[in-house]
């Protein structure tokens, strides 16, 4: 009733206390609410992760490689020790090699002869004797990381030279003696049959032509011969980031008496 009566008779009715609360009530209830006015808080910034490098893996189409080519080959990559360049791994163990593109890719993969005797080392001096002379036991494939580079042998053939010191090159598998069955050496599922040569790695003549040649002679290459004596990651240090041992380069054409593609 009081609210009611005309402002200035209310005012002159009213204590000072009462009407400065009267008049605090209504301020309020003409401004919008407080909450209304206040700032709202800035919420904070979504939090972006880092980018992390995926891990690359290694392209095998639909060979089926063993645990360590497919060690070897993930480590080539994640650990870029290729360095842009394509790469091969010859496995010893199961007398395959892989060919790939920079990225991991198979170009392709084909059977293998290697050395008659199981060893990851070459015996000293024996690039530089006569097949002849050379024992059943220094008759080794060297492991190791290498440079590929093309070559010819001493008949003039093409090859592609591995460890060139050591005489071991990658060329087309030789028929020229045939008690030692080369061919049907290859052509086995068994590994054991395809140890025969004085230490040289032999190919289909179709894989060499149409996938190891022309990747050599177009591109960088780096080939990993697998270890049988050790484990890789001892042979390539995968605990120091690689390069256990210094890669092999060779001339970019050479020749020799010695290697008849052996």
């Amino acid at each position: 009733m009081l609210l009611s009566l005309p402002f200035k008779t209310m005012q002159s009715s009213l204590t000072p206390r009462l009407l400065a609360l009267l008049m605090a009530a209504s301020a309020l209830a003409a401004t919008p609410d407080a909450q209304a006015r206040k700032p709202k808080a800035k919420q904070p910034a979504a939090t972006v992760a880092p980018a992390v490098d995926a891990v690359k893996r290694p392209d095998f189409g639909t060979e089926k490689p063993s645990k360590d080519a497919l060690q070897v080959a993930s480590w080539v990559l994640n650990a870029n020790d290729n360095e842009g360049s394509s790469f091969v791994i010859v496995d010893k163990h199961a007398a395959r090699t892989y060919v790939f593109t920079p990225e991991g890719k198979l170009r392709g993969a084909a059977p293998v002869l290697l050395g008659l005797t199981k060893g990851d080392e070459t015996y000293p001096g024996v690039g530089d004797r006569e097949l002849s002379n050379i024992a059943a036991n220094e008759r080794t494939t060297p492991a190791g990381r290498f440079v590929a580079e093309p070559g010819v042998n001493g008949h003039g053939v093409d090859i592609v030279w591995v460890d060139y010191e050591a005489a071991v090159s990658m060329h087309r598998v030789i028929t020229n003696n045939p008690a030692e069955r080369r061919l049907q050496r290859l052509a086995s599922s068994k590994p054991a049959e395809h140890r025969i040569s004085y230490g040289c790695i032999n190919l289909p003549a179709a894989f060499y032509e149409n996938v190891l040649a022309p990747t050599v002679r177009d591109s960088d290459t780096i080939i990993y011969v697998l270890p049988e004596t050790q484990s890789p990651a001892e042979l390539f240090g995968f605990k120091d980031g690689g390069k256990n041992k210094a890669p092999q380069t060779v001339p970019k054409v050479a020749s020799a008496f010695y290697l008849d593609g052996a």
